[in-house]
């Protein structure tokens, strides 16, 4: 995997708050925090997405569902949703 350098200002403050955090949660380093940090605001906006997606299609079918229908059309729906987010 090809990585490329990036330049972040961030205030003393804040910068102090993620050392903290660095070593009572046992990352090796800040740079495995942020990298961290940022694939899970990543996973989270695709999930919203997704999930948003799943809402606008509620209700659109006229046929009858049946909850065991609805329960294995949401089951398999969430595990496309969790292969995507890999």
């Amino acid at each position: 995997m090809v990585t490329e350098m990036i330049t972040l200002k961030l205030e003393d403050k804040f910068l102090k708050d993620i050392d903290t955090i660095v070593k009572k949660e046992g990352f090796q380093n800040r740079t495995e925090f942020i990298r961290n940090a940022l694939r899970e605001k990543i996973d989270n906006i695709k999930l919203k997405q997704a999930m948003m997606e799943i809402a606008h299609l509620k209700g659109a079918s006229k046929r009858k569902t049946t909850e065991e229908e609805y329960e294995r059309a949401r089951a398999k729906a969430f595990e496309e949703v969790y292969k995507n987010l890999k």
